[in-house]
């Protein structure tokens, strides 16, 4: 008997792929694009992703970093600004790399909360800022959308956090932005105003182009050592520049994608609200965070395994009994939703013949 194709529901990856016109870069791609540097610098900017992203956030081109995926740029950043010994604020739930990269160089991570409320996470604001006295840190990083609990930073407590941290050096990891409706995109102008402000986006989620590696930064206007420290000067990687400016004339698709992830999600919200014992918590992220009972969490856990479907079961204190479930295309999430349900069912009519007399 032959295993089931997986689908992986625990990566966080787009699975309703690159815009047609990314893939169309692919096809016309020439061996130019590979064998020669980029010329860019003839015409006065960097690149032209470079510049098409100063104009689209309204900043100087020299404050726009290229790297690859948020990853890249977010161990420069660790590596530049955090020396051995000092401390860097991670939150209290947050992707691991955030703790490795801090132990590359001696840092010592100190984290603030998260809280459950309302049905989603929400920062303690209030505690993270009265940490700037009690913790004296070198560098603060925040993720908003939060990976793995989904919440973002409302725009006023974002303003409070970057005027208590002034002169420390900000990292505000904005990866998953994009999957929800929101206001004026003015992130690049926070990072004039706020001269140690660091945003970071990237093109892997949203976009669908993890496969490609490609980040970027907008950088405030005290960061001209870091942007040397991060100078590339032979160029950015020319085909991966062309699939990004392809992605950033699709708006259009990828609205309709974020479409897409909103019914994925609210049919998320509705599934796990209507079982017994559970929990799931509201995101502005492509996945959702679900607390189920213990004996829910290892029968799920087992069951969709055996069924290809690869959901990302917490192991990590305060979390082992939440699954992070990454939001696929609707085909996708009807087959898992169904599957899911169906499970549940198994196990509720399975707890009602044990219970009914002989």
């Amino acid at each position: 008997m032959t295993s089931p194709t997986p689908v992986y529901f625990d990566r966080n990856e787009n699975r309703y792929g690159p815009a047609p016109a990314c893939m169309q870069e692919l096809r016309q791609a020439d061996g130019e694009l590979l064998f020669s540097y980029s010329r860019s610098f003839q015409h006065g900017y960097y690149s032209e992703l470079s510049a098409r992203l100063s104009a689209l956030h309204g900043i100087d081109e020299k404050r726009i970093i290229l790297g690859y995926g948020c990853e890249d740029i977010l161990k420069e950043a660790v590596h530049h600004f955090l020396p051995s010994g000092h401390a860097v604020l991670i939150p209290s739930a947050s992707w691991w790399y955030y703790h490795s990269i801090a132990a590359e160089v001696g840092g010592v991570t100190v984290e603030y909360p998260l809280r459950p409320a309302n049905e989603r996470y929400e920062y303690d604001v209030d505690a993270l800022i009265r940490l700037r006295e009690t913790a004296d840190p070198s560098l603060v990083l925040l993720a908003s959308p939060n990976n793995p609990t989904g919440n973002s930073l409302r725009r006023e407590d974002l303003r409070r956090l970057l005027d208590a941290y002034r002169g420390v050096p900000f990292v505000l990891d904005q990866a998953y932005y994009g999957f929800v409706p929101s206001g004026p995109d003015d992130y690049g102008e926070l990072t004039g105003e706020y001269s140690d402000l660091l945003v970071l986006r990237t093109f892997s989620k949203l976009y669908a182009l993890a496969g490609a590696r490609i980040g970027y930064a907008m950088c405030g206007s005290g960061m001209a050592d870091f942007r040397r420290f991060c100078a590339r000067n032979l160029g950015y990687n020319r085909l991966s520049e062309r699939l990004a400016l392809a992605a950033l004339d699709s708006q259009d698709y990828y609205q309709q994608v974020a479409a897409g992830m909103s019914r994925s999600r609210q049919r998320l919200y509705e599934l796990f609200r209507a079982l017994p014992g559970c929990e799931i918590y509201e995101s502005d992220a492509n996945f959702a965070l679900v607390k189920m009972p213990p004996e829910m969490t290892a029968y799920l856990e087992r069951e969709l395994t055996a069924r290809g479907l690869i959901v990302k079961f917490l192991k990590e204190p305060g979390f082992c009994d939440h699954a992070r479930i990454s939001l696929g295309n609707d085909a996708e999430t009807d087959h898992l939703i169904e599957t899911i349900r169906s499970l549940v069912a198994r196990t509720q009519d399975g707890m009602k013949a044990r219970e009914e007399p002989a």
